[in-house]
């Protein structure tokens, strides 16, 4: 008798979103582009603990600040704005802190598919934008 070959599973990293992955990867460029921007964001909780990963690596280059680390940063990020932002302001603000840039803070279930949503922001955003705690920056 012979003996019947079963294949291994294979864990993927990851969610998949219901989108494929040249989808998935232009709706993280996109997230990861407007967080950067405005620095706090609500979307669907399983968005925001995908874009956690986007957003922490995306910071770290900030934090490098080399040439190459831009060219990596501006392989995701759309805008030049955004671009701007993560390594004069982001980057800065966090070189003093070891990982964990990011918060996801749920909140109340979208009106219509009751969709879990979270706000996913970087860590301070409210001294930034002269809430309290802090003041409006030049």
């Amino acid at each position: 008798p012979r003996a019947i070959a079963r294949a291994m599973a294979v864990i993927r990293l990851g969610r998949r979103l219901g989108r494929t992955a040249s989808h998935r990867w232009a709706l993280m460029r996109n997230l990861v582009d407007s967080l950067i921007v405005h620095e706090r964001i609500k979307t669907t909780l399983p968005k925001a603990k995908e874009l956690r990963r986007v957003a922490d690596r995306v910071i770290r280059w900030g934090k490098d600040g080399s040439e190459a680390a831009r060219g990596k940063a501006s392989g995701w990020l759309r805008t030049p704005e955004a671009l701007d932002k993560l390594f004069a302001v982001l980057g800065p603000r966090f070189a003093d802190r070891p990982g964990g840039y990011t918060r996801v803070q749920r909140t109340a279930p979208r009106l219509g598919d009751n969709a879990p949503m979270a706000f996913i922001e970087y860590l301070g955003w409210q001294q930034a934008k002269g809430g309290p705690g802090g003041e409006v920056p030049p």
